[in-house]
């Protein structure tokens, strides 16, 4: 097995496991086990995925969720100008190729030597990590919602903590990051009593991203 399929298919097993945090979450938040695979489907952004069930589960109406998670999965758009001269995907590929193109895929295929294990590695990373979190969406919310009422377990807090967890690596090594983190959250607890449930979370994104833009 060479290099680059050893990276993508580690990387793509490793992550796609958080897909059944993602389940139980997204059931935890009210959503029922085919929205939430539905969501998983065609959404395929872990970080927005988190970021809409935990503004639902908050009370936030679906509209201030919605565009939060829109807001956040806005940087997979910076990845695919990155990555189209890499991979010269053509034709109706390119929807499919537009699909795979989130943090773990551009990170796995930008580390690669060479074009062409760059494409390998981009394609195999995006195939196992899109099995996997699909298959482990639909494990966690099937066991979640097996369980009646999963708050009384504490699983409405596996959302917040598994979003954490995929943010903490980046967060230790740099500095500016966890400024930019410190001050999203800071936005967002002072706008928490005076704004609907919510939109606190998308005040927060919106001001992060007029930082990183200046």
């Amino acid at each position: 097995m060479n290099t680059a399929t050893r990276d993508g298919l580690g990387v793509g097993v490793a992550v796609g496991l958080s897909g059944a945090a993602f389940g139980a979450a997204a059931v935890t938040a009210g959503l029922d086990v085919a929205q939430s695979c539905v969501l998983s489907l065609l959404a395929f952004t872990g970080a927005s995925q988190f970021a809409l069930v935990g503004a639902v589960s908050g009370g936030g109406d679906l509209l201030a969720a919605s565009a939060g998670a829109l807001l956040l999965g806005g940087r997979n758009t910076l990845y695919g100008l990155r990555l189209a001269d890499l991979l010269k995907v053509r034709g109706g590929r390119r929807l499919v190729a537009a699909q795979g193109v989130i943090d773990e895929t551009t990170a796995v295929a930008l580390a690669q030597p060479t074009p062409e294990t760059a494409r390998r590695a981009f394609t195999v990373t995006f195939a196992s990590l899109y099995l996997m979190w699909n298959l482990t969406t639909l494990i966690g919310a099937l066991g979640t919602s097996a369980l009646g009422d999963p708050g009384v377990l504490g699983l409405d807090a596996v959302g917040p903590a598994t979003f954490l967890a995929i943010l903490w690596p980046r967060l230790a090594s740099e500095p500016g990051l966890r400024g930019l983190a410190l001050g999203g959250a800071a936005v967002a607890l002072l706008a928490t009593p005076f704004v609907p449930a919510g939109v606190p979370v998308l005040l927060s994104a919106v001001v992060v991203l007029l930082v990183v833009l200046r």
